[in-house]
């Protein structure tokens, strides 16, 4: 409710503090009285376009300042939002400066325009013929008539169901667009994985094909070879070996006249053994190592498979080929699946909806007890005002889906004579038939909810 209104240096006005109380005030004059003026100081609170010509000349800066008492309005959490002290008398001030710059401030606390203007239209309703207009948009009508049954915990508890019945439906259409593309790519999906899991793969076979590859390959090298390192080490003849037994043999015929020879034949001793042991080993090895042609080309197979299947996914190890198998089965799993999650979900979307319309039904019935009192009032009070023929319903109809806001389309239909056919107020009413009849709606919406200053 608006309690004070200040002007200072706007248009005509240098200085002008204004009080009011509860009740129904009228400011009367002539053309030109400057009741108007009042109107567009208002309009700068109320965040509309500030015009440097409407400051009185001569003076830098015009102030427009309103205090409204709040304390019937629910209003606590848009101070909180907006970091502004929160006061049951608000001041919303305006300042504009010669230069064309302008200031805003709620509670003297400094706010975008914006911000004013947000909270100043839920406080100031500027009731005009273009205004009214609203009256023929079916949102509003549907907002009146809830006001008017006064069930907000209602409306509050349908439109957490609404929202939860979204989001239920969101995640089943995202799973089933999910499910349509991925049963697409099951089958791409399931011929990689069987490629990979037909191959058998072990983590370490490549390594170990690898090694066993190249010793096959150079086979009589490695045969030649080892042959060479035992026929050195322990050939007929003169051998590394025989040389060490007969070193062996010297140092211990010196022990008889020079002690210290016996540690020298027994680390010659160590060496010939450790010698004698490295000669036998590569003439096993030399014997072990045979040119295979079967298993080279066995060999040779399986690494072209294990390098085309590398190539195939861009990985360079079998071990990143068992970790793509593995996220192969696991899509494969979730995609078989999907249909059980989908089942799931589409259960829990029914019964939310029940609930949903269950909800509805409430708010459908208390409407219709409304709008039964609505036209009995409206009846009543547009004859006191003149139109002493009209006739007025609310249309109901009911929706294939629930919405956000009920089960309901509603309709406000309207005559102004008895002869006439109920039509659309839009369509039918004049524009002195639709202010009275807005002026009438909101008299009887003022019993129920905390209204704006009217003006």
């Amino acid at each position: 409710m608006l309690t004070d209104l200040y002007i200072q240096n706007y248009a005509l006005i240098s200085k002008l503090e204004l009080e009011l109380g509860k009740g129904f005030y009228v400011l009367t004059g002539e053309t030109g009285a400057g009741k108007s003026i009042l109107i567009g100081a208002l309009s700068l609170i109320l965040g509309q376009r500030a015009d440097v010509k409407s400051i009185k000349p001569g003076t830098e800066k015009c102030v427009v300042e309103a205090t409204f008492d709040i304390s019937a309005y629910s209003f606590s959490g848009f101070f909180e939002e907006n970091d502004i002290d929160y006061y049951r008398q608000c001041s919303l001030r305006r300042e504009v400066l010669a230069s064309g710059k302008s200031r805003t401030f709620i509670n003297d606390t400094p706010v975008s325009l914006s911000v004013l203007k947000d909270l100043a239209a839920q406080l100031i309703d500027i009731h005009s013929q273009h205004q009214n207009l609203l009256l023929s948009d079916s949102r509003f009508q549907l907002r009146a008539l809830d006001d008017l049954s006064n069930h907000q915990p209602l409306l509050a508890e349908y439109s957490a169901t609404f929202l939860t019945y979204r989001s239920i439906e969101d995640q089943l259409n995202e799973l089933i667009v999910q499910a349509e593309k991925s049963k697409a790519d099951e089958e791409y999906f399931r011929f990689q994985y069987n490629q990979l899991t037909e191959v058998k793969l072990s983590e370490n076979e490549q390594v170990e094909l690898e090694e066993e590859f190249n010793m096959l390959t150079h086979a009589e090298e490695i045969k030649s070879g080892m042959c060479k390192i035992g026929e050195t080490l322990s050939g007929d003849g003169f051998s590394i070996l025989q040389l060490l037994k007969e070193t062996t043999q010297t140092a211990i015929a010196l022990a008889k006249i020079y002690p210290s020879s016996e540690e020298i034949a027994a680390r010659i001793e160590t060496c010939y053994i450790e010698l004698k042991d490295l000669a036998a080993e590569a003439c096993a090895k030399a014997e072990s190592v045979d040119f295979d042609p079967e298993r080279l080309q066995q060999i040779n197979d399986r690494l072209n498979q294990i390098y085309s299947l590398q190539q195939r996914h861009r990985v360079q190890t079998v071990a990143e080929l068992l970790a793509i198998e593995h996220n192969l089965k696991e899509r494969i799993y979730s995609v078989e699946h999907l249909d059980e999650q989908i089942e799931i979900l589409r259960k829990r979307s029914e019964n939310q909806l029940a609930l949903l319309r269950a909800s509805g039904e409430k708010i459908s019935e208390n409407r219709k007890k409304s709008a039964q009192l609505l036209e009995k009032n409206l009846e009543e009070q547009l004859a006191y005002l003149g139109m002493p023929t009209i006739r007025f319903t609310v249309d109901f109809e009911r929706k294939n889906m629930p919405g956000a806001n009920g089960l309901d389309e509603i309709k406000f239909l309207f005559s102004a004579n008895k002869n006439m056919p109920l039509q659309p107020v839009a369509e039918t009413a004049s524009g002195g038939e639709i202010s009275r009849l807005m002026l009438c709606i909101k008299a009887l919406i003022a019993n129920t909810t905390a209204l704006p200053t009217i003006i």
